[in-house]
């Protein structure tokens, strides 16, 4: 397979997932992770795809602002393997919250053929999920340029219309000491509107964030019922949250 056909199989691929690792190309081509390497360097540098840690994003993801982009691709394997893990856990016919997060984020390509309603605040999430078999209900509101998602009273009050069946959300800290916290106010408003109004709620959150506490404590490791973390996750710590009631998936 020459170049012209390589790089039309990747740009399809990356226009319909939105973001696609290295591994998955060179699976999907049937040819080394070397040369999909080489392929995404010379896509990237003639602006046709953006250039993620460890694969790619289509460029309508990638606008600004910058910031949100690279947050994703940050740890994107132990991101993506939690979200593998939390795709075993969505039934057809669902009806899930999925926050802004930028781990929440890359569960997209997991669930992109699956019939069921995604109500979410984020902009990315919404755009790579039109399109697919997802039904996406945008929750309206005041956008936030820098997370790219809504924020505020009027959000907060569309998600309370509504009943989901599952809550995916991102959390910036987690502790025994101080439970869940945010970098910010708005953000937690909007974990604790989804979780609310959610049968069940699941954090996704990688291991580094684990008895780190950030800015704003704002919720009892009891606002969700299971935690999906990663492989690399210290046992003494999972146990001690397992026996704070959570229900650890790693």
């Amino acid at each position: 397979m020459n170049f012209q056909e390589r790089k039309q199989k990747i740009l399809d691929l990356v226009e319909k997932e939105g973001s696609v690792d290295v591994k998955r190309l060179a699976l999907h081509l049937d040819i080394s992770e070397i040369t999909i390497r080489r392929d995404l360097a010379i896509l990237s540098e003639k602006g046709m795809i953006y250039r993620t840690h460890g694969g790619a994003m289509k460029l309508s993801l990638a606008h600004d602002p910058i910031s949100f982009v690279q947050k994703s691709a940050v740890n994107a394997d132990k991101k993506d393997y939690i979200c593998q893990l939390a795709a075993k856990g969505i039934q057809e016919g669902d009806v899930i919250f999925m926050d802004c997060g930028s781990t929440v984020f890359r569960l997209c390509p997991f669930i992109r053929n699956m019939r069921i309603k995604v109500v979410t605040n984020s902009l990315p999430v919404m755009s790579q999920l039109l399109g697919s078999a997802v039904s996406v209900n945008f929750v309206g509101g005041e956008i936030d340029p820098e997370r790219q998602a809504a924020h505020g009273i009027i959000a907060t009050e569309h998600i309370r219309r509504y009943r989901a069946n599952k809550a995916f959300l991102g959390v910036d800290g987690i502790s025994l000491a101080n439970g869940l916290s945010a970098a910010s106010e708005k953000e937690a408003e909007i974990t604790l509107s989804m979780s609310a109004n959610s049968h069940e709620t699941f954090l996704l959150c990688d291991s580094g964030k684990f008895e780190k506490d950030r800015y704003f404590p704002f919720a009892p490791l009891s606002l969700a019922q299971t935690l999906i973390t990663d492989q690399e996750a210290d046992a003494e710590i999972i146990e001690s949250y397992k026996k704070a009631g959570l229900k650890v998936v790693k």
